[in-house]
């Protein structure tokens, strides 16, 4: 679905929205459970409110989304070319709602009926990107009121839920083969890399790099297989605020605002506190807005006491805004979200869980791209994303030494935030301020006393660049602040566990040598050896395939052949901005941000210019 202002080509999938407000949290009056009765007795269901693992695969199946797309209703007597046509409106695994031409045809309930449709990628969470040829019955028509005509609706109920479908259907050999084709690949990879042995003797160097590089990308996807999530205790429930820093986010921050606030989670050990750094365009009018609908609608929830804003006097960056938010933090963890990102309805339940160790001191949640079908761009970041928590977090956090907590959702113990303050709104590199990197930099502070961790199961999702120029520009500065926090950690990481600690330093020198090497394979060897490169670039293809064949095992979705894609990608071009991060990694402006750094910059950019006009006026 097209759903913004801004940038009208971004795809997203927009959720039916609920007639409550606050439909997650627990009601103080008990006048309604936590689930949805009526589409309980829809699904021919009942649980335990108490049963967290029943409620929350009933709160997924039950999800509608909007929707608009052809559907054909195919009668169980009738011919295989007759049908009904018919409009889908809204459509959830378990049925789906439509508009249909009374002159077409006339159904009732009880109706059973083959339907036919093909779902568009946008309209339901990834993996339900399909054509679907399923029976369902009809359980009520009805008329409605649109565009000032009378409109006849049919609701159906599938015979089983479409997650059932596509997994017997689509996915039942495609696992299996992912699996297998999966070893297959570490296999011939692990080959070839013994065969750099072989090699010692004309290079050393070189192929030691190449072992040690295959031996280390291998263990991630080994340890992220092993890693499981600390399980919800109902009883463990910490107090936690919330804070999101805001800057020129007026498209996304209503949805961000109502998503923390809507949470699973005990109304007394919750609050939301909104710190704009005061934005230009009218997202401080778009947060009072959205705050003062909340306590409209949701007064009962004690939103008064729990949800609430403030404006800084002037633009201090993230990071002040951040800071003032746990200032004003009455419990003991604070969570950290992003402007432009959306929390699950039992993200902060799943986020708070390895905090009943007293020695962790902050976990990150999963982030997930909301915007993944807009184009090419943003579905190679999809599968990117997921890689890089689902498996390179997640073997971090095997050994309680997770080196970046995520700005889009990630938790910290409040007293260590304010401990460590001062250190972090001034911190300076080369002299010049640290403005971005916020995240990697809070993280080494943590790290180097506590533990961290990840929760794949606390989800968030987030909008994702969606321009090339904006995305090469964000990875640029991603590379100068890994840099510069590697150069930080590497001071204190040998103190954590060591096999951790190996494999922090060869998490570093591997992609900061891997612009020479890919230069000498692909360059070089050729060129002055007249040796085509094909074990190499063998070896390139296979981490493709072993990054797609995780996404397809784990998320069973047609993104998954983008993991390769991405694998190209990197080593044609983004692979290439490494050298560049290397001599310019001090540098303080955003590139995506009207910072004052950047404003600065620009001012300097735009003087050097008039200079310039001016000295070429001049007479010789």
């Amino acid at each position: 679905m097209i759903n913004s202002k801004r940038n009208k080509e971004e795809i997203l999938t927009v959720p039916k929205t609920d007639r409550r407000t606050l439909s997650h949290v627990p009601d103080p009056e008990n006048i309604r459970g936590r689930l949805d009765r009526r589409g309980l007795r829809d699904l021919g269901l009942d649980i335990d409110d108490n049963d967290l693992e029943a409620r929350e695969k009933l709160r997924l199946l039950s999800l509608r989304y909007v929707a608009d797309f052809d559907v054909l209703l195919i009668g169980k007597k009738q011919k295989r070319k007759a049908g009904l046509k018919a409009r889908a409106v809204d459509i959830s695994s378990t049925g789906v709602l439509l508009q249909i031409d009374p002159a077409a045809g006339k159904l009732e309930a009880g109706d059973r009926l083959q339907v036919r449709f093909q779902i568009p990628q946008g309209t339901m969470p990834e993996g339900f990107e399909s054509s679907v040829k399923i029976d369902a019955d009809v359980v009520r028509t009805f008329t409605r009121q649109a565009d000032g005509e009378e409109k006849l609706m049919a609701a159906l109920q599938f015979v089983q839920p479409l997650t059932d479908y596509f997994q017997k259907k689509r996915w039942g050999y495609s696992i299996y083969t992912a699996s297998g084709l999966m070893f297959v690949a570490v296999a011939v990879i692990m080959l070839m890399r013994v065969e750099s042995v072989i090699y010692f003797k004309y290079n050393l160097w070189l192929y030691l790099y190449s072992l040690i590089a295959a031996i280390f990308l291998l263990s991630r996807y080994l340890f992220g297989a092993f890693y499981r999530d600390v399980p919800v205790n109902p009883d463990y429930t910490p107090g936690v605020t919330i804070v999101i820093p805001c800057f020129n986010e007026a498209e996304w921050i209503h949805r961000t605002i109502l998503s923390c606030i809507n949470q699973d989670y005990p109304i007394d050990k919750l609050e939301v506190i909104v710190v704009d750094d005061r934005s230009t365009d009218n997202s401080v009018e778009q947060i009072q807005k959205t705050i003062q609908m909340v306590h409209n609608e949701a007064e009962r929830y004690a939103t008064k006491e729990r949800l609430k804003m403030v404006v800084l006097p002037e633009n201090g960056g993230k990071r002040v805004a951040l800071v003032k938010g746990v200032e004003m933090a009455k419990h003991d963890l604070v969570v950290f979200v992003d402007s432009d990102s959306f929390l699950e309805p039992t993200a902060i339940k799943h986020l708070v869980q390895p905090f009943q160790d007293p020695r962790m001191g902050g976990v990150a949640g999963r982030t997930d791209v909301e915007n993944k079908y807009t184009n090419s761009i943003t579905k190679l970041q999809t599968v990117r994303y997921y890689i890089a928590f689902r498996i390179m977090k997640a073997a971090e956090s095997w050994f309680d030494s997770v080196t970046c907590l995520s700005g889009p959702l990630s938790c910290y113990r409040k007293d260590l935030i304010l401990q460590h303050s001062e250190a972090w709104l001034n911190q300076k590199f080369l002299g010049q301020p640290a403005t971005f990197g916020d995240d990697r930099s809070m993280t080494n502070f943590i790290l180097r006393t506590h533990r961290t961790a990840y929760q794949d199961a606390a989800i968030c999702s987030t909008i994702v660049p969606s321009k090339m120029s904006v995305f090469l520009k964000q990875q640029m500065r991603w590379k100068r602040s890994w840099l510069r926090e590697s150069l930080r950690a590497a001071g204190f990481i040998w103190r954590k566990e060591p096999f951790m600690s190996l494999f922090f330093y060869v998490g570093v020198i591997v992609p900061i040598a891997a612009p020479i090497v890919v230069l000498y394979n692909l360059v070089y060897v050729p060129i002055v050896h007249h040796v085509f490169p094909g074990t190499f670039l063998m070896g390139l293809l296979l981490m493709g395939m072993l990054m797609s064949l995780a996404h397809l095992l784990f998320r069973k979705s047609k993104l998954w052949l983008y993991g390769l894609v991405f694998c190209l990608f990197y080593e044609a071009v983004l692979l290439w901005q490494m050298p560049v991060a290397w001599v310019t990694f001090w540098k303080s402006t955003w590139g995506t941000r009207e910072t004052p750094q950047d404003i600065e910059a620009r001012q300097k950019k735009e003087a050097r210019k008039q200079k310039n006009k001016n000295r070429i006026g001049l007479p010789f």
